[in-house]
């Protein structure tokens, strides 16, 4: 284990701007060994004797499976919860509840609404505790983002990533991910959806010492032009189901089908953290299209976050 990996112990993985490239270039080096490992059937116990909680406020498909399969391919313990559970439906703290389930566990997968309830977690919990979903923040789903698109296309320094869509979680996330490793990223939303200004400030920053670049526009056409990588996400999120036809509105344009990855060219890659809403975000004949990785994408939240775990459990 090097330098960089061997400092990771304890360390919590809130939000991805509180990491370096080169610790998250840890997390990209070891999911991918731990992916070749699992395929030639040469797993490793590295979480032997943990136990991770896993409390989910949320619906979660790839994300409560994966975790808890990869804790469980690590021979670790998986527990899973929901707050009504738990105390916290019934008024106890965060702050009482990180301080108590530090003393039962190793560390905590926690996917929720708010960012700031994920943070009091971490700040009152001796145990580390990883971001698996907020409204402002998917930091584990961009993990795999980047992974997927290094060993697609060898690297990721200077590629042009556009993202299309809804200015939400993912994408929040993914501008400051993309803008870390070098790329040059683009978020084409309606004006009225574009990304978070701290997220974009964040990115920039990241850019300018990267060599990359962040770009917002509303033009689709000239974003999608010469595009390395095509990413969009679903136009209503989780919480957001009233503005569903609003949405559906104001977004029309701003997905991807067939003559937008013409547009774009042969060499785009297809990305989609899914549920995918087929006919309004995305087509199903692009997911299932030969441009598409979208289902590799998913696969390897599996490996990024047995890496993290792997890295950042005592």
């Amino acid at each position: 284990m090097n330098a960089v990996a061997a400092d990771l112990k304890g360390r919590n993985f809130t939000k991805l701007a509180d990491w370096s490239r080169p610790e998250l270039e840890a997390v990209l080096d070891l999911g991918d060994e731990l992916k070749h490992a699992r395929k030639e059937g040469d797993e490793q116990q590295l979480l032997s004797g943990r136990t991770i909680g896993l409390l989910f406020l949320k619906p979660s498909t790839r994300t409560r499976v994966s975790f808890a399969a990869g804790i469980a391919q690590l021979g670790g313990t998986a527990l899973s919860f929901s707050a009504e559970e738990l105390q916290l439906a019934r008024g106890e703290t965060i702050r009482d509840t990180a301080v108590v389930l530090s003393r039962y566990l190793d560390a905590l997968v926690i996917r929720t609404f708010a960012q700031d309830d994920v943070e009091g977690l971490a700040q009152n919990a001796s145990i580390p505790v990883i971001n698996a979903l907020t409204d402002a923040a998917h930091p584990c789903q961009i993990l795999a983002d980047l992974m997927t698109i290094r060993e697609r296309r060898g690297r990721l320094e200077g590629l042009k990533l556009v993202y299309l869509g809804d200015g939400n979680n993912v994408c929040a996330s993914l501008l400051v991910g993309a803008a870390t490793f070098g790329m040059h990223v683009v978020a084409a939303t309606p004006a009225a959806y574009a990304p978070p200004g701290r997220a974009v400030a964040i990115a920039r920053e990241r850019a300018a010492e990267s060599g990359g670049s962040v770009e917002l526009t509303d033009d689709v056409h000239a974003a999608v032009a010469g595009a390395d990588v095509l990413y969009t996400d679903v136009w209503t999120s989780m919480g957001q189901e009233a503005q569903n036809e609003r949405r559906r509105h104001d977004l029309a344009g701003y997905g991807i089908d067939a003559e937008t990855l013409r547009d774009a060219g042969e060499q785009a890659l297809v990305l989609h953290c899914l549920p995918a809403h087929y006919g309004e975000e995305i087509t199903e004949e692009v997911v299932y299209g030969p441009q598409s990785a979208v289902f590799d994408e998913a696969e390897n939240r599996l490996h990024t976050q047995k890496a993290l775990l792997a890295l950042i459990v005592p």
